[in-house]
């Protein structure tokens, strides 16, 4: 467009203003009292409208009007929600939706330094510059823009306004010391998800307010804090704009923020702005840092303390006067360069990146060929990017869009009804949830335009709903994560001074509740925290607890002091000693291995001279088991007290656990051998054991205590009961594994574990079988004796120290039924040369084991 003589003087002359109808600004810091006087000047006009920064401020004024006016006068508009009853005479709106259309007597704009706002500033400078009340516009915000008012707005009449309570600076306060009704500040959402963690830990929970959250979501969350059923407030900066709570402490957690370009620094009056949430009405307030944020400057506290900042240079601007003609027209009119001083250019917003876009796609070119046209492109290149998703999607949503309205003249509800399916459903987790909310307020907004919809009441109802529902799940999942009530109030009561008690009692099952919440349990002496509590909750939850167990444990040690043995459990597997149920204890190496050393398990509560006392009760328990778990070694060691010869192989075998390999040179008379049969005890092959100590628990007891005194680990052990197993393919044994378990009760024959017992027995008799006929086949029942496949029989007796022939293979000329497995005398059995001759059967001995086709037959002969 050619720039005219007027245009030109119209950029070096600031707009007047009548002087029937004033322009007025009240400017100064937070909590002046600034948006209540604009209401009650709206409110006593016979029409207004008023603009906000945020659709939840508009929202909660519209409230607040209805309570005043009645819901027939009052309306709302905003990008995502339009309430217009048809005798409205005050609107409440977002500062994008004022109706700039509609004549009324007063106009006002809150938070007017947006107008420096790099990615909003242009939308608050043209309401700065053109919304005007036919009897009274007000502009309320900070003082930093007074200078740009004055040269702007001839003839403005400014108001500065003292707040009406103090700020000050505290400094650095760790997140564990933060005081209640304290606001946490962080500028991310990772950050406040991860500050809102650590402070549900620590003090049960906090309410959650971001800006990506819908204003049904965050007036929950605003609810929860404001009700005090949580004590802190974790948000972004979004908190800055007009949200009045009861907070008496702003945390900042950071001084830096991404402003959708890059990320810097906050202003000294973006640090007043937040901090300002602090203190309410005549209430003082503070702030100050948290977490991993380095102090404030000092150049900062005292401009926020004193509420003195640097003035704006400069505003930014757009054109709003456009040119329809084409869609490069429209393009080169938002392109104008500022008509006054003090305004600058603002940068490319979402709506003019997506212009740029479509008129550069053929396609939309070829739509957009007259002026209607390309004032709906415009329209549609408006719709915000509540997504975030990217640039490209969301032009190819504006793009789509704008086809379907050209082509259709309307959104059909066949063409809506799938883009809405996929943002109905309730499943997944917060960010899920905020992502279908973000996405279903672009819907809210299209909804509003009640010429792009084909049934715009449908919609907006239908939207509406949906952002409910979707809201009120978020709000819950928020809580469910950031919130527990019983932890909030225990964390109120344990800041209290000790010398006021808590309300605490465990029960006799021991269930412990404190101020009557359930907390946990305690498992012998030790707290066990609540299950259902998160895992974040226990230490607060062992705090109270600890208060609690000060007058329980005492009368729980004396209690377990005088208990009876029938209470308590060894558990021969583990070596855990157990109360009730309870592991309280649990064995270690002792000087002996039949006299392991008892530790009690760690408990937070019990005091040294505790936990002395409740190890000799559990040594006691423990000598009386094992005396009567291995009472038959006990007994021997008292029967040969008075028999020199026996009583140091006794002792030895004591030490040894009940098995013991009997030295070469050991020499036991008929007379003793017989008085330890008496004893329960046998000898054979160089072994002395107690078969009464192989059967299952005493078995297990013994292998317990020899892998502790050892410090060896024990190879898998056959099933309790069992006589053998077959070791897997892949064991190795080493020699210190066949030795522990020998010294346990088995010993290893071919691939098989064979009880002490049994081998010994089937020894014994098999020997006797093999010299009293002079050789003998191989029954079936003897493997089943040993409990091993008759195959395997002959190598297991082979490794048993038996003398076993191998079955023969006849050759294939021979005949005849071929040669069993034979079980022949020990070679120390025979007689010698000298006396075979005198002997009856010495001929018949002597001869070598038949090998012929009718060897079956000698040896059925010869049994008979």
């Amino acid at each position: 467009m050619m720039d005219t003589p007027s245009r030109q003087a119209m950029r070096l002359r600031p707009p007047a203003s009548s002087e029937d109808a004033p322009v007025r600004a009240v400017l100064g810091p937070t909590n002046t009292g600034k948006t209540h006087l604009a209401l009650e000047r709206m409110l006593a006009h016979s029409s207004g409208i008023m603009g906000f920064p945020l659709r939840l401020l508009a929202r909660e004024n519209y409230e607040r009007m209805v309570r005043l006016k009645g819901v027939r006068s009052v309306g709302l508009i905003t990008g995502e929600e339009k309430i217009i009853p048809s005798g409205a005479r005050w609107f409440s709106c977002t500062v994008e939706a004022m109706p700039m259309d509609r004549p009324v007597d007063f106009i006002a704009v809150d938070e007017i330094q947006l107008c420096a706002d790099p990615e909003r500033g242009h939308v608050f400078t043209d309401r700065l510059l053109n919304a005007r009340g036919q009897s009274e516009t007000l502009f309320l915000g900070a003082e930093t823009i007074a200078p740009l008012l004055r040269s702007l707005i001839r003839g403005i009449e400014i108001d500065s306004r003292p707040r009406l309570s103090e700020l000050s600076y505290t400094g650095f306060t760790r997140l564990s010391r933060l005081p209640p009704r304290t606001a946490i500040v962080a500028f991310s959402a990772g950050e406040v998800y991860a500050i809102a963690e650590a402070i549900r830990r620590r003090r049960g929970g906090c309410a959650v307010v971001m800006g990506q959250l819908s204003p049904r979501t965050r007036n929950a969350q605003v609810e929860l804090y404001q009700k005090r059923e949580v004590d802190y407030l974790v948000a972004t900066d979004a908190i800055g704009m007009g949200l009045n709570m009861d907070i008496q402490h702003v945390a900042f957690a950071g001084l830096s923020k991404f402003d959708g370009s890059q990320r810097r620094m906050l202003a000294p009056a973006e640090i007043a702005q937040i901090a300002g949430r602090a203190g309410r009405g005549a209430q003082d307030g503070t702030f100050g840092t948290t977490g991993d944020c380095p102090p404030l400057p000092e150049s900062s506290v005292e401009a926020v303390e004193n509420h003195q900042f640097e003035a704006l240079h400069h505003l930014y601007w757009r054109n709003s006067a456009l040119e329809y003609s084409s869609p490069r027209a429209l393009y080169a009119s938002l392109c104008q360069k500022p008509p006054y001083p003090g305004l600058r250019a603002a940068e490319p917003a979402s709506d003019i990146i997506v212009l740029s876009a479509l008129m550069r796609d053929t396609a939309i070119q070829s739509l957009a060929k007259e002026p209607g046209r390309t004032r709906l492109l415009w329209e549609v290149c408006q719709i915000p990017d509540f997504r975030k998703l990217g640039e490209d999607s969301h032009i190819r949503q504006c793009a789509q869009i704008f086809t379907v309205l050209v082509k259709e003249g309307h959104l059909p509800s066949s063409w809506l009804e799938p883009r809405l399916a996929n943002l109905e459903r309730t499943e997944g987790d917060i960010e899920a949830l905020m992502q279908r909310l973000m996405g279903i307020r672009i819907w809210a907004y299209v909804a509003t335009r009640s010429d792009w919809v084909e049934n715009p009441q449908l919609w907006r109802s239908r939207t509406r709903a949906i952002e409910d529902t979707l809201s009120d799940l978020l709000h819950e999942r928020l809580a469910a994560r950031f919130v527990d009530k019983r932890a909030t109030s225990l964390a109120r009561r344990l800041e209290e001074a000790d010398s006021k008690p808590l309300l605490s009692a465990i029960t006799r099952t021991g269930e412990v509740s404190v101020e009557g919440h359930a907390v946990g349990h305690m498992q012998g002496f030790a707290f066990i925290p609540d299950p259902d509590a998160a895992r974040s909750d226990q230490p607060l939850l062992m705090r109270a607890a600890r208060r609690a167990a000060r007058s329980e444990i005492p009368r729980r040690v004396t209690q377990f002091l005088q208990t009876s043995d029938d209470s308590l459990t060894l558990d021969p597997a583990t070596g855990v000693l157990l109360w009730e149920g309870d592991a309280i204890g649990h064995l270690q190496k002792g000087e002996d291995l039949l006299r392991p050393a008892v530790h009690v398990t760690t408990a937070e509560f019990l005091e040294p001279s505790h936990r002395e006392r409740i190890r000799m009760r559990l040594a006691a328990f423990l000598t009386a088991t094992l005396q009567k778990d291995l009472a038959p070694l006990f007994r021997a060691t008292q029967a040969v007290a008075d028999t020199p010869t026996l009583r140091g192989i006794i002792h030895g075998l004591t030490e040894q656990g009940g098995v013991m390999r009997l030295p070469a040179t050991t020499q036991i008379s008929r007379k003793d051998s017989t008085f330890l049969h008496k004893l329960g005890l046998r000898a054979g092959n160089g072994i002395l054991f107690c078969p009464q100590l192989l059967r299952p628990r005493p078995m297990m007891l013994r292998a317990l205590l020899v892998q502790l005194y050892t410090g060896h680990p024990i190879p898998p052990l056959p099933k309790p009961g069992a006589v053998s197993c077959r070791l897997p393919p892949e064991t190795i044994l080493s020699t210190q594994d066949r030795a522990l378990l020998v010294q346990i009760g088995w010993q290893s024959a071919a691939d098989f574990l064979i009880r002490l017992d049994i081998g010994w027995e089937t020894h014994k008799t098999l020997s006797e079988l093999a010299t009293r006929t002079g050789g003998c086949p191989l029954q079936p029942n003897m493997a089943s004796r040993l409990g091993i496949p008759a195959a395997d029989l002959p190598l297991v007796l082979t490794e048993l120290g038996l003398r076993v022939q191998k079955a023969s293979v006849l050759h294939k000329k021979h005949f005849g039924p071929a040669t069993p497995a034979l079980l022949l005398p020990a070679l120390s059995a025979l007689p010698d040369r000298k006396s075979r001759k005198n002997h009856p059967r010495a001929h018949k001995q002597a001869v070598p084991a038949a090998t012929g086709p009718f060897a079956a037959l000698a040896v059925l002969q010869k049994r008979r």
